[in-house]
């Protein structure tokens, strides 16, 4: 079952030749984002660079972007992103901008109109916090980092 919201997007001015973010297939869960640069942008190994998609939306309220890495370059090239998943609230309203990071062995080079990464819409749950002096016991307890071996 898919579940399906509006959401408002905005062109930055001069981006009328991009692509709006796009689902690739009927069962992607992502939609691809792209390259909203004015000159090729090469990312040298180990560097990181913020790269514009040019537009802007309006996430309705109980939902959130997730802004995701692309399987494909991770694996060609080592592109990733910096913070996985970037977060787009629904009171922001900026442009939205992906922080990508080279772990390749080799430059890599992000054009106008390439799909730098991906959009995940998905629900959003509000905690209400209640301090407390003892929290309810666990099988794992409070067994932390490799606590279950290899």
């Amino acid at each position: 079952m898919t579940l399906e919201t509006t959401i408002l997007i905005q062109r930055e001015p001069g981006t009328d030749d991009l692509p709006l973010p796009v689902y690739a297939t009927s069962g992607s869960a992502g939609m691809d984002l792209f390259a909203c640069v004015t000159s090729d942008v090469t990312i040298m190994p180990g560097a990181r660079e913020l790269i514009s998609t040019g537009i802007r939306a309006a996430i309705p309220e109980g939902l959130e972007g997730q802004v995701r890495p692309r399987s494909g370059l991770a694996l060609r090239h080592g592109i990733s992103m910096v913070n996985n998943p970037g977060t787009i609230d629904s009171d922001y309203r900026g442009i939205i901008k992906v922080i990508l990071i080279n772990h390749g062995d080799e430059p890599f080079t992000i054009h106008r109109g390439d799909r730098i990464a991906q959009l995940v819409i998905a629900p959003v749950a509000r905690a209400v916090l209640v301090e407390t002096d003892d929290l309810p016991e666990t099988a794992r307890s409070d067994g932390g980092f490799g606590h279950t071996g290899v």
